[in-house]
Protein backbone atom coordinates (compact mmCIF):
# COMPACT_ATOMS: atom_id res chain seq x y z
CA UNK A 1 0.00 0.00 0.00
CA UNK A 2 1.12 3.39 -0.78
CA UNK A 3 0.25 6.36 1.24
CA UNK A 4 0.42 10.00 -0.01
CA UNK A 5 2.29 12.70 2.19
CA UNK A 6 3.47 16.14 1.92
CA UNK A 7 6.72 16.99 2.83
CA UNK A 8 9.12 19.86 3.29
CA UNK A 9 12.35 20.08 2.38
CA UNK A 10 15.35 22.10 2.20
CA UNK A 11 16.70 24.57 -0.59
CA UNK A 12 19.74 22.27 -0.38
CA UNK A 13 17.50 18.90 0.06
CA UNK A 14 15.25 19.43 -3.10
CA UNK A 15 18.02 20.29 -5.56
CA UNK A 16 19.86 17.08 -4.02
CA UNK A 17 17.04 14.52 -4.43
CA UNK A 18 15.95 16.71 -8.37
CA UNK A 19 19.88 15.85 -9.39
CA UNK A 20 19.69 12.58 -8.28
CA UNK A 21 16.52 12.24 -10.69
CA UNK A 22 17.72 14.06 -13.38
CA UNK A 23 21.12 11.77 -13.42
CA UNK A 24 18.63 9.07 -14.06
CA UNK A 25 19.57 7.44 -10.40
CA UNK A 26 15.85 7.71 -9.38
CA UNK A 27 12.68 7.52 -11.52
CA UNK A 28 10.72 10.24 -9.14
CA UNK A 29 11.89 12.50 -6.05
CA UNK A 30 9.15 10.24 -4.59
CA UNK A 31 11.97 7.34 -4.73
CA UNK A 32 14.54 9.32 -3.32
CA UNK A 33 12.46 10.02 -0.05
CA UNK A 34 11.44 5.87 0.00
CA UNK A 35 15.13 5.27 -0.14
CA UNK A 36 16.48 7.83 2.36
CA UNK A 37 13.72 6.24 4.64
CA UNK A 38 14.73 2.75 4.02
CA UNK A 39 18.34 3.63 4.65
CA UNK A 40 17.54 5.66 7.68
CA UNK A 41 15.41 2.52 8.88
CA UNK A 42 18.44 0.11 8.51
CA UNK A 43 20.63 2.49 10.22
CA UNK A 44 18.40 2.77 13.10
CA UNK A 45 17.72 -1.05 13.71
CA UNK A 46 21.08 -1.35 13.60
CA UNK A 47 22.12 1.11 16.23
CA UNK A 48 19.12 -0.60 18.03
CA UNK A 49 20.87 -4.19 17.71
CA UNK A 50 24.41 -2.79 18.79
CA UNK A 51 23.41 -0.98 21.56
CA UNK A 52 21.61 -4.22 23.12
CA UNK A 53 25.03 -6.00 22.18
CA UNK A 54 26.94 -3.28 24.22
CA UNK A 55 24.59 -3.62 27.07
CA UNK A 56 24.84 -7.86 27.05
CA UNK A 57 28.59 -7.60 26.83
CA UNK A 58 28.70 -5.06 30.01
CA UNK A 59 26.53 -7.00 31.55
CA UNK A 60 28.55 -10.67 30.98
CA UNK A 61 31.39 -8.29 32.14
CA UNK A 62 29.97 -7.50 35.47
CA UNK A 63 29.40 -10.73 36.29
CA UNK A 64 32.58 -12.04 35.38
CA UNK A 65 35.99 -12.20 37.14
CA UNK A 66 37.35 -8.77 37.86
CA UNK A 67 41.74 -8.23 38.02
CA UNK A 68 43.11 -5.67 39.66
CA UNK A 69 44.80 -2.76 37.71
CA UNK A 70 48.78 -4.21 39.13
CA UNK A 71 47.46 -7.32 37.62
CA UNK A 72 46.73 -5.89 34.55
CA UNK A 73 49.94 -4.31 34.03
CA UNK A 74 51.26 -7.89 34.70
CA UNK A 75 49.75 -9.52 32.42
CA UNK A 76 50.40 -6.98 29.52
CA UNK A 77 53.69 -6.49 30.18
CA UNK A 78 54.24 -10.25 30.12
CA UNK A 79 52.56 -10.27 26.73
CA UNK A 80 54.44 -7.35 25.25
CA UNK A 81 57.87 -9.63 26.26
CA UNK A 82 56.63 -12.20 24.50
CA UNK A 83 55.78 -10.76 21.56
CA UNK A 84 59.31 -9.17 21.48
CA UNK A 85 61.02 -12.15 21.59
CA UNK A 86 58.36 -13.98 19.00
CA UNK A 87 59.55 -10.74 17.03
CA UNK A 88 63.50 -10.31 17.17
CA UNK A 89 63.07 -7.52 19.53
CA UNK A 90 64.24 -7.65 22.99
CA UNK A 91 65.86 -5.15 24.64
Amino acid sequence: MTVKSSISLTDQQAAFARSLVREGRYASLSSVVQQGLDLLRQKTEAEVLEAEALRLLIAQRREGDFISGNEMKQRLSARLTKKRRVHGLEG
